[in-house]
């Protein structure tokens, strides 16, 4: 397997990163359902005034107003977590929150891309489930032939474009795969896994290699990336439209991987005996002998 080419292009700008993420927050929600009166008034800007949150989280305007400027200084833990709660964040934006106020200390390099061999053996066996194994931002590092039947020839592609989110937002063979309403919690997954990102790994410039990779190519990417989503991998269910086996419905499932905390296993896995597992199982390379 091909290691992962960056470019180099510097850290991330934490400070322009805290600014737009918070204006975002504050820009989806609606004044009224804080118990704010809106007095009929017409608002310049969506959602709640910069003097409201403040308001409401119990800190000055000034005070709020230069942590949305990016300017954190000593910012307490008691006063983000007011902001959050306003701001109504889920637990991996509050973890975002905080690695863009006090950014996470340079972990040093990436973990090893060498996968080890327990792991490998782990996905040959998965004789009914496509599995590969990627690094922390997607670099697909191993996978078994049912992947290959699904990703098509990765080893043809350049090795900085042998990625998951490569493969779901550039024109490819699992991208063909994937349509409608599936594409898209694909592609929002994705993008607010990247943004997390941002914050969990903000020294290390492959993050901002690889958006930009994507910002430069990808109009799906651009448009959910620019709406700030912030999560955590999570398991979701898509349909998959093969041209040789037809409709499979499957769960994607992403575990990080015991003892390598910068590798993840993504299983695609289908119902036992059901039509989509038996439609998925004509993929399976036929052995002989």
């Amino acid at each position: 397997m091909g290691t992962h080419a960056v470019a180099t292009l510097g850290p991330v700008d934490t400070r322009a990163e805290l600014s737009t993420f918070l204006r975002s927050r504050r820009a989806r929600l609606h004044p009224e359902a804080l118990g704010l009166p809106r007095y009929g008034e017409r608002r310049r800007v969506p959602g709640l005034r910069r003097e409201e949150l403040a308001q409401l989280a119990g800190v000055s305007v000034t005070h709020y107003t230069r942590l949305e400027q990016g300017h954190a200084g000593s910012v307490s833990g008691e006063v983000l977590d007011a902001v959050a709660r306003v701001l109504r964040l889920t637990a991996d934006e509050r973890e975002h929150l905080g690695n863009l106020v006090q950014p996470p200390r340079p972990t040093g390099e990436p973990g090893p891309e060498q996968v080890r061999t327990d792991l490998l053996c782990l996905i040959e066996g998965m004789a009914h489930a496509p599995a590969f194994v990627h690094s922390r931002l997607g670099t697909i590092l191993a996978r078994n032939d049912l992947a290959d039947a699904l990703f098509g020839d990765l080893d043809a592609l350049p090795p900085d474009r042998r990625t998951w989110p490569h493969q779901v937002f550039l024109d490819g063979p699992f991208r063909s795969l994937v349509e409608g309403e599936d594409r898209e919690r694909l592609a929002r997954q994705h993008a607010a896994y990247l943004r997390l990102c941002l914050g969990r790994y903000p020294h290390d410039p492959a993050v901002d290699a690889l958006v930009s990779s994507l910002v430069a190519e990808s109009a799906d990417f651009r448009r959910v990336w620019a709406e700030h989503h912030v999560a955590d991998w999570a398991p979701l269910v898509t349909r998959l439209r093969h041209p040789r086996a037809g409709e499979i419905v499957a769960s994607i499932d992403v575990m990080k991987s015991a003892g390598e905390p910068d590798q993840w296993l993504v299983t695609f896995t289908t119902e036992p005996r059901s039509v989509s597992q038996q439609r998925l199982l004509r993929l399976a390379p036929q052995t002989t002998g």
